[in-house]
């Protein structure tokens, strides 16, 4: 490979993969370098008026390539440090994150490729026998666990209808008022096969979806949403992020009552933005949530060292 080529991979690989993955490389140093880089971008995201759609703390964006999407989210969490880095340290934790989202049809912590990762079964949006699910396999690394950072990565190689490198990565640093700041990013690649199924599904079913990034005004003076393959990753990426917010949001409840807890918030939080997330009523959703978390925990036991 060239020197150009190899720069423009690497810069591609940057931009879905963001900063503190190559921060991280040149040593454990970096991880100051890294949280400051979060906190000068968190910051510049604040003083931007064109990020503030949520109203809130916190900021969404997306990259679409000709080859692959990656969502990034930039928020502020209402709990310590601490209590957030000790709850997403662990991979049994994020199945419990893993799980809310609807698409999700079980999680379980086991051996991929030789060390921890996650199972992971993906279908349909509604109820489905887990036989039919699509098996992800998640590779995952603590990439730096310290008193001020935090970053944990999630890479499968391979996804359904020739889709592939999905890479879910996390990273956290304390802030300035006790809260934690988190950016999340979430990206994947796919060949013509994986484009041309995304562009029927985008044509048919997904055609009146949206994401969350005003590109525009409509006549009547409502906000225009990007759509397409950046609408699908923003979605995506929201999804996620709301699941380690509703995650977090129940450890401070009593074991046995959090998973109820998670469900609970995720789905209101989900329903707060309805135009892009809303696809079921409460009832369906925790009524099939409950039956999918229920029937993995056989599993969980011989799974665990699965290859």
């Amino acid at each position: 490979m060239g020197k150009t080529a190899l720069a423009a991979r690497t810069f591609a690989a940057a931009l879905l993969l963001g900063a503190p993955v190559a921060a991280l490389a040149a040593g454990e140093a970096s991880t100051e370098r890294a949280a400051a880089a979060m906190r000068a971008r968190y910051a510049a995201l604040e003083r931007d008026p064109g990020h503030g759609q949520f109203q809130r703390a916190l900021y969404l964006d997306s990259v679409e390539g000709k080859t692959g999407v990656s969502g990034e989210i930039h928020a502020l969490v209402g709990h310590p440090f601490a209590v957030t880095s000790a709850a997403l340290a662990e991979p049994s934790q994020w199945c419990d994150i893993l799980i809310l989202p609807l698409n999700t049809k079980y999680c379980l912590p086991g051996i991929v490729d030789g060390t921890q990762g996650l199972l992971v079964g993906i279908g349909r949006k509604h109820d489905q026998p887990m036989e039919q699910a699509y098996r992800l396999r998640f590779g995952y690394r603590v990439m730096a666990r310290t008193a001020n950072f935090l970053q944990v990565n999630l890479q499968s190689d391979r996804g359904p209808l020739d889709t592939r490198d999905y890479r879910i990565v996390l990273a956290a640093t304390p802030a300035d008022d006790g809260r934690t700041l988190i950016r999340l990013s979430y990206s994947y690649s796919y060949g013509m096969a994986g484009r041309l199924a995304m562009e029927a599904y985008l044509g048919t079913l997904g055609r009146d979806k949206v994401g969350f990034t005003v590109v525009g005004r409509l006549a009547d003076g409502q906000p225009r949403y990007v759509g397409g393959m950046r609408g699908v990753v923003e979605r995506n990426s929201m999804r996620y992020y709301l699941a380690i917010e509703a995650f977090l949001g129940a450890q401070a409840s009593p074991a046995p009552l959090r998973v109820e807890k998670s469900l609970r918030d995720w789905f209101a939080a989900i329903e707060r933005h309805p135009r892009q997330l809303h696809d079921m009523e409460q009832g369906e959703y925790l009524a099939m949530k409950r039956k999918e978390y229920l029937r993995q925990q056989p599993l969980a036991a011989p799974r665990a060292g699965a290859r």
